[in-house]
């Protein structure tokens, strides 16, 4: 039976509220006099949804969906308008209220946005649970020559990284981070053939010629592949340009302190930092970024017997999740 915690410091206007909703036997009423009482006893049971009104002693609504939603980010919160609280209204709005009535329509319309919040919430809360159930995630990507893609793919993975409990913020953005430099070479420097010795030399002449390859072929009709394959124990990236390639061997130390400021050493520095093992094909044109779940030291690129075995096990385990 969904749980509907009202708050509202007039008696008055909680008798209201609640005998709208009443209307519906399937609802379960609780009640607050102020955004304080209303997390004292959200502390005791999480209600379903919160309906609160936005002037109130104490805590005001504005305040109340503010905590809610950094306490109770799954709760939505349904704000009652009055006249001249309009600006208060999209405030809240902002900070994640869910939805309004106004206090004039309460008869009409509370009881239809409860039941429309909950329907929605309900739903975002099911697929969140069974989200949670995901033990591996595997996507494959072709991306044209376009950067603008590049942001919401490394995005998207991080969201599954977020939902395998793959790393913390700090570390997924890390990854993202890895993920973007990567990305970015394979269609710059990849596809586009555009040479980063160009870049911090003559910044105009580097983005005229990357906007010049973008419309003549056969760098206009080349692609970039992408694989990942995510699991609770592992992150593993493998990203494919079309371009020619180039000898592996002959990047520059990252470590090296004189290719610190050189536009062709940062990104291999950062990606070499922020991942566990970020490794090369012979050919030059697809690196594979490797990241561990609880991994204290790095190996480099190359990987020891047991890592080998980690990998192989991991993968094993996401071919059968599949």
């Amino acid at each position: 039976m969904p749980r509907v915690l009202v708050v509202d410091d007039s008696a008055v206007d909680r008798h209201l509220v609640g005998q709208y909703l009443e209307a519906d036997e399937d609802l379960q009423i609780d009640y607050a006099v102020h955004g304080r009482e209303a997390l004292d006893k959200m502390a005791i049971q999480v209600p379903d949804v919160v309906v609160t009104d936005l002037i109130m002693p104490e805590m005001d609504g504005l305040e109340l969906v503010g905590e809610i939603r950094d306490r109770y980010p799954h709760v939505p919160v349904i704000l009652i308008s009055s006249r001249g609280s309009e600006e208060i209204v999209v405030q809240a709005l902002q900070r994640g209220a869910a939805s309004y009535v106004p206090k004039r329509s309460l008869a009409r319309r509370m009881l239809a946005t409860v039941r429309n919040v909950l329907a929605v919430s309900s739903s975002q809360q099911r697929q969140v649970r069974l989200m949670e159930c995901m033990t591996c995630n595997e996507c494959t990507f072709e991306l044209e020559n376009n950067s603008a893609l590049i942001a919401p793919l490394i995005n998207y993975l991080q969201q599954i990284m977020e939902t395998l409990g793959l790393g913390d913020e700090a570390e997924r953005t890390r990854v993202g981070v890895a993920l973007e430099e990567a990305l970015a070479n394979a269609l710059y420097h990849g596809n586009l053939q555009v040479g980063s010795e160009l870049r911090g030399e003559d910044d105009e002449a580097y983005y005229r010629l990357i906007q010049e390859r973008m419309r003549t072929p056969p760098y206009c009709h080349r692609r970039i592949h992408v694989r990942a394959r995510l699991a609770r124990d592992m992150a593993k990236f493998v990203i494919r340009d079309e371009g020619p390639g180039f000898d592996p061997n002959s990047l520059p130390d990252p470590t090296d302190p004189a290719n610190l400021e050189k536009a062709s050493g940062r990104g291999l520095l950062l990606m070499k930092t922020f991942m566990d093992e970020v490794i090369y094909n012979e050919t030059g044109n697809e690196v594979t970024l490797i990241k561990y779940a609880n991994r204290q030291e790095k190996t480099g690129e190359s990987s020891s017997t047991s890592e080998v075995c980690e990998s192989a096990k991991s993968e094993a385990s996401c071919e059968q999740a599949s």
